[in-house]
């Protein structure tokens, strides 16, 4: 039952989905983050019938990359999106390392994190619209289970930058072991049905999410000093627009 609640919670939190809402308590929290990536598999499936009806009703392009560049932001509700944008806005303001930590905070948005979107957006959607093999949108559709898995190795693995907030609450009360193993294998069925999805499309969309997953590690650790639950956001929306451009790649060099 246990476990159940948890799946429950961890929708209610990372998801636009509608669940039962639950009072959390701390067996509630061990097993949170182990059913954080089965929002992506949401994202994914609904990303891949949205592929199939495109093409089924010969919808345009531009309709096709708009909806699908949208689905991931409707169902997480812009949870991570937010966490992007008041990332970049620390990152870019060259401010002691205190100093970013009170700019995570703030709930205003300033240029920096502006700019940094529509960029992200111009990109993704352009990556977006180049992705014409079903099996390519496959790909993409469990990138979204991939960028989840990735982010909640990192929660449980890297130190926090702060002992409060959201992150730190997951952290704290997570059962470390239950949780690795359970995304760990989750991880590797996931990398294993993008490469028998595509092999080449599977290798580059992998590669691209360990690099970001890496470098998302090391600009945290010298910018902050650590995690937290914005810059888990950040990882989150960096790996899935990743996972876009690889694919789109493949796509237009004749790899799927």
């Amino acid at each position: 039952m246990s476990v159940l609640r948890s799946m429950i919670i961890s929708f209610s939190i990372y998801s636009k989905i509608p669940v039962p809402q639950l009072e959390w308590d701390d067996r509630d929290m061990k097993y949170v983050l182990c059913f954080f990536p089965w929002v992506g598999a949401v994202i994914g499936v609904l990303t891949v019938l949205w592929g199939t009806l495109c093409r089924s009703l010969e919808l345009g392009t531009v309709l096709y990359a708009a909806v699908g560049t949208a689905i991931p932001i409707l169902i997480s509700g812009g949870f991570h999106v937010d966490g992007f944008m008041d990332t970049m806005d620390a990152f870019h303001s060259y401010q002691p390392r205190e100093k970013k930590l009170e700019i995570l905070k703030d709930s205003h948005i300033g240029a920096f994190s502006v700019i940094q979107i529509v960029i992200y957006y111009l990109i993704y959607f352009g990556a977006y619209s180049e992705i014409d093999q079903p099996r390519a949108l496959a790909v993409v559709g469990t990138g979204f289970f991939l960028s989840r898995t990735l982010s909640g190795i990192g929660v449980v693995t890297f130190p926090n930058a702060k002992n409060e907030g959201l992150l730190f609450l997951f952290s704290s009360k997570a059962h470390e072991k239950t949780v690795k193993i359970s995304l760990y294998i989750q991880l590797v069925l996931c990398v294993a049905a993008m490469l028998w999805l595509s092999l080449w499309t599977g290798i580059a969309v992998t590669a691209g999410a360990l690099l970001t997953f890496f470098y998302y590690r090391h600009r945290c650790f010298r910018e902050l000093g650590g995690i937290t639950g914005d810059t888990c956001g950040y990882f989150v929306t960096v790996c899935e627009g990743v996972t876009v451009v690889a694919t789109a790649i493949c796509c237009i060099a004749g790899l799927v």
